[in-house]
């Protein structure tokens, strides 16, 4: 297998789970005493978010903790990261209701089953450096408008208000709730508003306590206690499972994977940016560094398992991770004893959660989406150059009104576009300068044993020199340049000292460059071809079209045949 794997160019040593490297090094009881207290703690921070993630995706409850407990388990025992918490998110939320919506929880499955294929994918093919390069603007875009999207529809059961479904279209539910406040309970809105000032007070006052479960527990008993007249999830959901579902596979058919592509590449890279997002935020909590294509397959496999329990989609939770970290978290073992955690709490305390109000569930979404709002990095932003502006204003309005699927793809091509820019930006192709000694010198160039002085150069000879990456995106700078030509030379020599990748493209425009240049009558050479890049103009037959002996390892070989062949 391991011989498989070194003829693909995989390095198997980059895919063994932080877990097992933990317990190589060494575990000790010590360890184990830390691990099991900010599990068990995680665990009770989780329960709440948990079921609230489920029933702000329009999903039951329930749902939410099945994901909680088998993705979060599969996310720590086989992840790379040492103390990464996973589980359903907020960053989730507005996704799976669209898919919810349109197709029901078996799309959603399928979506999700799909998602954690390409999760694998991704990771086998090494791509989790590459989503580093995702901009800053469109990570704080989407993040931004998934956090002002959960705000807005978690309103409902926040104020109590009448009505059967809420819309996904951003304006009209906002119209909705204008034309339904008249409905709004008191005693609803009273309990939300009570429950999302104590989240606050409580992180104002003692940062390391868990504002969310003291808050739900006070606004369960109260409600339960004085029988308030509040929607709670046993009246609505009819209560919570005290056991896990049977494994079961959703009727996957091509009809279905066609239509659901779209939303599970959705997933895939909102869950691959948000779970390795989360892991570098641990690294720099606790000075580690995690394996981020081991992540990316242990993500994967995670949101397979949670399908086939019933789940929905899981990633990072940066919020749990961090909280994880804060309570002395020293391995893995940690996440899968939040998971553990979670798995108890269900059994034994089912009929007790299924007494929370919505409305408090609502307010600790609420919370959520004030804390994942980033409106510090937003307004930052905004101050900064136009071209990141109009990325998180683009990313941030289509996340808002149109859908998160399209936010996410227009965000990613914009990533691809403003990198492709980048690029192009750095290679340029100019006309080379013919300088005289003196010149030289006076510049302090002289170390340069490639510079062009006036008695090298025959007359009728032009050098142009490219510098950077010659690809797609440049390869026209070629006939640009040549159009400025004054005169006509009898010698073209380009010069590709400096060129570090050429593309498919490149080696086309260099083709055409050069029947372009025999109408003309004119003779092209290239000098300085860097030793990795020859066999690629070998194999693409460029040396055969432009002929061996026009090609020169330096510019003093190019201009000698110059002289030779015209004296």
């Amino acid at each position: 297998m391991r011989k498989l794997l070194a003829k693909m160019g995989i390095q198997y040593q980059e895919y063994i789970p932080k877990s097992v490297i933990c317990l190589r090094e060494g575990y000790t009881r010590q360890f184990f005493f830390n691990d099991l207290i900010a599990g068990a703690t995680v665990g009770i921070i989780a329960l709440p978010l948990a079921m609230a993630f489920a029933i702000g995706s329009g999903v039951s409850p329930e749902r939410g903790l099945f994901t909680a407990i088998v993705a979060g388990f599969m996310i720590s025992l086989l992840g790379g990261s040492r103390v990464q918490i996973g589980g359903p998110t907020g960053a989730f939320v507005v996704i799976v209701y669209s898919i919810v919506e349109r197709h029901g929880y078996e799309g959603l499955a399928i979506a999700t089953l799909m998602a954690g294929c390409i999760l694998v994918l991704m990771g086998i093919a090494r791509f989790g450096v590459l989503l580093r390069f995702v901009p800053f603007p469109v990570i704080t875009g989407f993040t931004t408008g998934i956090a002002l999207v959960i705000f807005s529809s978690q309103m409902k059961d926040f104020f109590g208000l009448c009505f059967e479904t809420v819309p996904a279209d951003f304006v009209e539910k906002w119209i909705l709730y204008a034309k339904n406040m008249h409905t709004c309970a008191p005693w609803a809105a009273a309990i939300a508003f009570g429950t999302l000032g104590l989240i606050f007070g409580l992180r104002w006052l003692y940062p390391k306590l868990s504002g969310a479960i003291a808050a739900i527990f006070l606004a369960t008993f109260l409600a339960w206690y004085f029988d308030l007249p509040v929607e709670t999830i046993e009246k609505k959901f009819g209560g919570i499972p005290r056991t896990l579902p049977i494994p079961c596979m959703p009727a996957v058919t091509f009809e279905k994977i066609q239509s659901l592509f779209p939303d599970a590449l959705t997933i895939a890279l909102l869950g691959a940016i948000e779970s390795l997002l989360s892991a570098r935020v641990a690294d720099g909590m606790i000075g580690g560094r995690h394996r981020s294509n081991c992540e990316l397959v242990a993500q994967g496999l995670a949101n397979i398992g949670s399908v086939f329990f019933g789940g929905i989609p899981a990633t990072g939770a940066i919020a749990r991770t961090s909280a994880n970290i804060k309570m002395g978290a020293k391995t893995p073992i940690a996440g899968m004893l939040h998971a553990l955690t979670l798995l108890l709490l269900m059994l034994l305390f089912a009929p007790l959660a299924a007494k929370i109000p919505l409305a408090a569930l609502a307010a600790v979404l609420v919370f959520v989406a004030w804390n994942m709002s980033e409106l510090d990095h937003f307004a930052d932003i905004l101050k900064g150059p136009l071209s990141d502006v109009l990325v998180l204003l683009i990313t941030f309005f289509l996340t808002v009104l149109i859908d998160l699927t399209v936010a996410v793809q227009v965000g990613v091509l914009l990533a691809a576009l403003l990198f492709l820019k980048h690029m192009s930006d750095k290679t340029t192709l100019k006309a080379c300068q013919i300088v005289l000694e003196d010149d030289v010198k006076k510049m302090g160039e002289n170390q340069d044993s490639d510079l062009i002085l006036r008695k090298d150069v025959p007359a009728g000879v032009s050098i142009f020199e490219i510098n950077g990456p010659f690809f797609f995106g440049v390869a026209d700078l070629l006939n640009e340049e040549f159009r400025q030509l004054a005169a006509l030379p009898k010698i073209l020599i380009l010069r590709m000292r400096k060129v570090t990748i050429i593309d498919a493209t490149g080696i086309q425009a260099l083709k055409q460059f050069h029947q372009k240049c025999q109408k003309e009558g004119i003779l092209f050479l290239l000098s300085g071809v860097k030793e990795e890049l020859a066999p690629i103009l070998r194999q693409s037959s460029v040396e055969e079209t432009l002929g061996p002996q026009h090609l020169f390892p330096c510019l003093d070989d190019a201009l000698a045949f110059c002289r030779e062949k015209f004296g």
